[in-house]
């Protein structure tokens, strides 16, 4: 009968995995430590490289970036009228979109959660990540062509006796992003609507609430979070788009003015201290939901 022997780099790691189950904190950061200075590196590093360029300058007369401490791009975005519309604009529509969002996830994410057979609750939810399997550039275009001059949507108004194009405008814009950001609002609320316990639900109506009473006692309170994170996909992605803008509307949003001052007018510490706005705003969002105690089921 043949009997195994144990090798030196067996020994080797034997020997290290004692001496790691000895010292927990050692064998975390050897777990972590990699995606941990990643992070660092990579995302905050990059985040305090766009801060410190925000207040950098370009010379006028050269055109060269001045490293030195400056608000002259603050106050260009503070005082100038023109940017401020811009920043009120991308808002609304980024606020617009939200509620859309919300609006419609609702009830289809309610519809697969809380109603549908297994084999319905699988066709839902393929019919909303479906589109995500596109390209977003596609489904970009297809919306284009359907809401410009000319198009199915005029086409349709025009077969019942309505004459109104929407092509090329901020509502176009609004319906474009609020198709292409849904799915991400409707799969965290069918996962908070999930995992409502039936049981709540039942006691709430042996307690004699109704629908609407229960709805807004019981299960609101429950999918908040999940309402939270949807929106937090649909007003972020809003705010920094500028593709959407460019292909189906005629204004200008923030992200296309951070792009033409990139890649146009190639003043980098003005688009840093343009990008430093969703950032601000996001920052000013996260914190009342976070006061709205939005964040205390997660």
């Amino acid at each position: 009968m043949a009997t195994g022997t144990v090798g030196p780099s067996d020994g080797m790691r034997a020997h290290l995995s004692a001496f790691l189950f000895r010292h927990r904190l050692l064998k975390l950061a050897a777990l972590l430590g990699a995606p941990a200075g990643w992070f660092v590196v990579i995302y905050l590093g990059t985040l305090f490289l766009l801060f410190a360029t925000a207040f950098w300058h370009l010379d006028a007369f050269t055109g060269l970036v001045v490293k030195r401490f400056s608000l002259a791009n603050f106050q260009t975005i503070a005082h100038d009228p023109v940017y401020r519309t811009i920043i009120l604009r991308t808002l609304g529509i980024a606020l617009a979109v939200t509620l859309t969002d919300i609006v419609l996830a609702f009830p289809l994410s309610y519809y697969a959660a809380r109603q549908a057979p297994a084999r319905a609750r699988n066709a839902v939810l393929i019919a909303v990540v479906l589109p995500l399997w596109a390209n977003y550039l596609v489904r970009i275009f297809a919306w284009r062509l359907i809401l410009s001059p000319g198009g199915l949507l005029v086409w349709l108004f025009e077969k019942i006796g309505v004459h109104w194009s929407i092509g090329y405008s901020n509502v176009a814009v609004w319906i474009t992003f609020s198709y292409l950001w849904l799915p991400y609002v409707v799969l965290p609320m069918y996962a908070a609507l999930e995992r409502v316990p039936g049981s709540l639900l039942e006691a709430s109506s042996d307690l004699g609430a109704r629908g609407w009473k229960t709805f807004r006692s019981v299960v609101f309170p429950l999918i908040v979070p999940g309402i939270v994170a949807g929106s937090i996909f649909a007003f972020s992605l809003t705010l920094g788009d500028y593709i959407v803008v460019q292909l189906v509307g005629n204004s200008r949003f923030i992200g296309n003015v951070i792009y033409d001052n990139v890649g146009v007018a190639s003043n980098v510490p003005f688009a840093a201290a343009f990008a430093l706005m969703p950032v601000a705003i996001m920052s000013i969002y996260l914190f009342i939901a976070w006061r709205l105690g939005a964040f205390e089921a997660l």
